[in-house]
């Protein structure tokens, strides 16, 4: 595959490349794209070196897939600059999430969406992609009701601006240019992730709502999240309350977690095991734990989730839907002999 990555020179671009290696996902051709400002410089995939491209010369390159992670407006100009030229765009940003024409996929749930047909793929946000690779199975096992969420979710989601940010905080230094965030985010918890809308929650917690839907097909799901940034560099931590439609026996929960794909349980209480962030970090797999009832309500139970959001939530993801295009040759070489 002559395969392009799109923001390559930014935080979740750098991690597809690492994710791409680790995976041993086959490259003919490696295609580093990036915006005026980071065409030019040099980047190292494989031992080899490699030149930054504009994204007009990366169209005219005719990928097979282009990887993106370069923000909701960059793709919405350039997705399907690139889908016309016959490349399959998988795309990180939120721009194509919720277009009813575009899948939106997490491969371990819906990858039979992909098709021929549609070119440009959508990848959930990190946090919803964690939480539904968990809820899925249970889903379909006892019908999801309501859910309450609230993420504790690491400030490396916001990008390189709030890594700069917290590393300086840390350090006591300086903010070099603007800050990612309104207030400190080292040593404090900032319940304010992404803009405010109008209903007074923020853009991230309705992605969770809408995309989970979208994702579980399910649109009845009754959903409301609190989004929370924390000083956590290893991932994204969920506690997930989960209200089902038919009554559950709690070792077949963990019977149905234990076999699911993607998805490591670490439940045991008794010698201080379940998931936590530093332990997540660089790992692809979801892990979940502090599996219990919820006492309070009929067919009640909390979940305690976590993922590297960098890899599984937002790399790892990406690349696993491209190797699920190209294992069931939804997707062949446009490199002619």
């Amino acid at each position: 595959m002559r395969v392009a990555v799109v923001g390559v020179t930014g935080l979740v671009g750098n991690v597809m490349l690492e994710v791409l290696k680790k995976r041993g996902f086959e490259i003919t051709e490696l295609i580093p794209v990036a915006s005026a400002r980071s065409v030019g410089k040099q980047i190292n995939f494989g031992g080899k070196g490699y030149t930054v491209i504009s994204m007009e010369d990366g169209v005219k390159s005719r990928p097979d897939i282009a990887l993106f992670s370069a923000g909701g407006s960059v793709s919405l100009e350039w997705a399907p600059r690139f889908a016309e030229v016959g490349t399959f765009v998988i795309d990180n940003s939120s721009a194509w999430r919720m277009d009813a024409d575009k899948p939106l996929i997490v491969p371990e749930i819906n990858a039979d969406l992909l098709g021929k047909d549609e070119k440009i793929i959508a990848n959930p946000n990190c946090s919803t992609i964690q939480m539904v690779v968990a809820l899925n199975p249970l889903h379909k096992a006892y019908g999801i009701k309501r859910l309450v969420i609230s993420t504790y979710q690491s400030f490396t989601g916001t990008g390189v601006k709030a890594v700069n940010q917290y590393n300086a905080e840390r350090d006591g230094t300086s903010v070099n240019g603007d800050a990612a965030y309104p207030h400190p985010i080292f040593e404090n918890c900032i319940p304010h992730c992404d803009i405010f809308l109008d209903n007074g929650y923020t853009k991230e917690e309705m992605k969770l709502v809408h995309e989970t839907r979208k994702i579980l097909r399910a649109p009845d799901i009754q959903i409301t999240a609190t989004a929370v940034r924390v000083p956590v560099h290893g991932g994204h931590s969920e506690s997930v309350n989960v209200e089902f439609e038919r009554p559950f026996d709690i070792d077949d929960v963990r019977s149905i977690l234990n076999k699911a794909d993607g998805l490591i349980v670490q439940d045991d209480v008794a010698h201080n095991v379940y998931p936590m962030p530093r332990a997540a970090k660089n790992k692809d797999e979801v892990f979940v734990g502090r599996i219990r009832r919820d006492e309070s309500i009929d067919n009640g139970l909390n979940l305690w989730v976590v993922s590297d959001n960098l890899r599984k939530g937002a790399a790892t993801n990406t690349v696993q839907i491209a190797e699920y295009l190209v294992e069931n040759n939804i997707i062949a070489s446009q490199v002619t002999t």
